[in-house]
């Protein structure tokens, strides 16, 4: 079956984030929204077909996750990574970001040292921060065309810090860690018993011909140490069931998660996500490909027309998610003068680049999960007023 990506959804109205807030995160309903990391593309038939085939039964009672549920996960690590886990070492979280936030509370104490990797994924700060342990910030390394990590700075850290939370890939500079840089992370946790968190919620969208490496199956030893959040959320458009996994080889540590999550009642999860679990992993992958096809040909598209008529835009290319990283220094303008222009003079909803703390600043993260004719009509507003006269 062929899916049609440039088939445009209208979503207000839904109680979208993406759509029905945009008055009051940029100030006015007037921006074409390229900011939150969801797609504007239908959640697959196959998934909207299992949920409505669930909403028909009248009763929506206490429900459990059944063996089906757990073995559509197994089957996609092992189809898609390689990566051979058991049943019991999955547990359920309604999300990434409360799995993170339990993580350290299970596995850390207040004042501990949590190693971050800046700029990433906001959320990481305030997990740190919300519980009063001490934020350690491993600041990438800015290259001409990508990012790279300052291990030795990595290992000075490593020798106080309790906790390391990996973006892997990276949000949101799209990196797709290569298994080289993340053994040698490994290698530095290892030596320092430091625990890694590791955030794979973006490893089914690395873009050929990357490939992503689950940090938990580079060896049995960094498996031990290694607590592993991922989701079809991303992948499939899910975000609003909630639904998400956290995998632990190490039965210590998976005791020690597991007592927070029961502790907080929340392991229960909802039937919807379930079945959208089910049918996502089980039958998403050709879904899947065309969808890694069209990203990277929006990829490609906004690579050559912003080349074209925007050089002075540094653009880092991703490897994997559907974010693009943007450099606008040479504008020379703050980061608040730059995103009033984004908002008020091109009409554009971008996520600024200094909320993903620093090495942030004067950047910009464009999402480019939607119909290729939205994009383009964006990009030509960026570049009517970003373009120098």
């Amino acid at each position: 079956m062929r899916y049609n990506f440039d088939k445009h959804i209208e979503r207000s109205n839904t109680a979208s984030i993406k759509h029905d807030l945009k008055d009051i995160i940029f100030g006015t309903k007037d921006v074409i929204p390229f900011w939150v990391a969801d797609m504007d593309f239908e959640t697959p038939d196959f998934i909207r077909e299992s949920v409505i085939k669930r909403a028909m039964h009248p009763v929506y009672g206490y429900t459990f996750r059944d063996d089906a549920y757990y073995q559509s996960i197994i089957g996609w690590m092992n189809r898609r990574y390689q990566w051979e886990i058991e049943k019991d070492w999955i547990l359920f979280s309604p999300g990434v970001v409360p799995a993170l936030n339990m993580a350290i509370l299970a596995f850390s104490d207040p004042g501990d040292e949590i190693i971050v990797q800046p700029p990433v994924y906001f959320p990481f700060f305030s997990a740190v921060k919300d519980h009063n342990r001490t934020l350690v910030y491993n600041q990438l390394i800015k290259r001409d065309a990508d990012y790279g990590i300052d291990f030795d700075l990595f290992e000075k850290q490593a020798q106080t810090a309790k906790l390391f939370v990996l973006s892997n890939p990276h949000n949101p500079v799209g990196r797709c860690w290569n298994a080289e840089e993340l053994n040698k992370l490994a290698t530095i946790c290892l030596k320092n018993n430091v625990l890694v968190l590791s955030d794979e919620i973006h490893s089914d969208l690395v873009l050929p011909p990357n490939k992503h490496h689950v940090f938990a199956a580079l060896s049995k030893e960094i498996s031990e140490i290694t607590v592993t959040l991922h989701a079809p959320s991303k992948t499939f458009n899910l975000a609003g069931l909630s639904s998400s996994s956290v995998i632990i080889e190490n039965p210590e540590l998976r005791k020690k998660m597991k007592t927070v999550l029961q502790s907080m009642h929340i392991e229960m999860g909802n039937i919807f996500g379930i079945e959208a679990t089910k049918a996502a992993f089980n039958y998403g992958e050709p879904w899947l490909e065309q969808l890694l096809k069209y990203i990277q040909l929006n990829v490609n598209e906004t690579v050559s027309f912003l080349n074209k008529n925007l050089p002075e835009v540094n653009i880092f290319v991703p490897e994997a998610t559907y974010m693009i990283w943007l450099d606008f220094s040479f504008t020379g303008l703050l980061d608040e003068e730059l995103r009033n222009k984004m908002i008020h003079e091109a009409g554009l909803g971008l996520s600024p680049g200094k909320d993903f703390g620093p090495g942030g600043s004067q950047m910009m993260r464009l999402n480019v999960a939607c119909p290729k004719e939205i994009l383009m009509k964006g990009l030509e507003q960026m570049a009517s007023v970003f373009r120098k006269k």
